[in-house]
């Protein structure tokens, strides 16, 4: 159900988290410095459930602590939506019982696969075609009846595209309508596939459903060639990117926004300066129209 927060202002309809909330990746590199943080920082962290599901000792201590003083969000990795092996409902049990126990309210997985008789470890691209928006569709609506909840799904970063019958645009949006879920948008991702691709960052964001737009993610990249742009979450975010989401709040309004850093971490000092970046361009744009 949507709530309200004095600060952050009211929720977008479909979102869960306020509309200006700014969140931070739970990683246990920063686990202390999430424990240390001043208030006001961050709105809500963000974990893999599947790194956290069992998890016990000091580990688990800190999530513990974390998510009490903290809105949890979690964003899968596992579940591998486009995937042609049979669902790990096992696993998708096992999620839904940390999302109840931890009463999160935003449950995310990526629009990809990965795995293929047993885990491939990394987000793989879903070919562009009719049959696999059917099918990608029926597993994600699949998810939802078992969860007993809405999930949004996550833009990917993809280098090839497997035997593409439609652009990534009209994939997208035809397994959204399909699936009657929601959507994670990756600024970045968009920036690093427009690069890559060769197409327009600011028309793919226009063509998006603005009202299934849920929540925001932020990272950094690596150029590793002029057109070749590299996802990785472990670098600073750049200012094309920082200029791309203000661009996105001004045509859809502020929506909840997540930095993501999995590694090369700096001090928190300088990942607090990227979270008063989101802030101040969320603010800027407050009065932005809604979809």
């Amino acid at each position: 159900m949507a709530s309200t927060d004095v600060r952050a202002g009211v929720v977008h309809p479909r979102s869960p988290l306020p509309a200006a909330a700014v969140g931070l990746g739970l990683r246990r590199a920063l686990l202390q410095d999430l424990r240390d943080a001043p208030a006001g920082d961050f709105d809500f962290l963000e974990c893999a459930p599947e790194n956290w599901i069992g998890v016990g000792g000091p580990a688990g201590d800190a999530l513990a602590e974390l998510a009490a003083c903290h809105t949890l969000s979690c964003h899968g990795l596992s579940l591998s939506l486009g995937g042609s092996a049979p669902l790990d409902t096992q696993l998708l049990a096992q999620v839904g019982a940390f999302l109840h126990q931890h009463q999160v309210p935003l449950y995310s997985e990526h629009l990809s696969y990965c795995s293929d008789e047993g885990h491939l470890y990394d987000l793989l691209p879903i070919p562009f075609t009719d049959e696999a928006v059917r099918h990608t569709a029926a597993r994600i609506a699949r998810v939802q009846d078992i969860l007993g909840r809405r999930i949004a799904v996550e833009n990917v970063s993809y280098y090839l595209a497997p035997d593409p019958t439609m652009d990534e645009l009209t994939f997208t949006t035809a397994v959204l309508a399909e699936a009657d879920c929601d959507l994670l948008l990756d600024v970045n991702n968009v920036y690093v596939n427009a690069c890559n691709h060769g197409y327009d960052a600011d028309a793919f964001i226009a063509g998006l459903p603005a009202q299934r737009i849920v929540c925001l993610h932020v990272a950094g990249h690596l150029d590793e060639a002029p057109d070749l742009k590299i996802d990785t979450h472990g670098s600073p975010v750049i200012d094309p990117v920082w200029d791309l989401l203000a661009r996105t709040y001004a045509r859809i309004g502020p929506r909840p926004t997540l930095l993501e850093r999995d590694f090369n971490f700096p001090p928190y000092a300088e990942l607090r300066g990227e979270l008063q970046t989101i802030h101040r361009l969320q603010a800027a744009h407050a009065g932005a129209a809604h979809g």
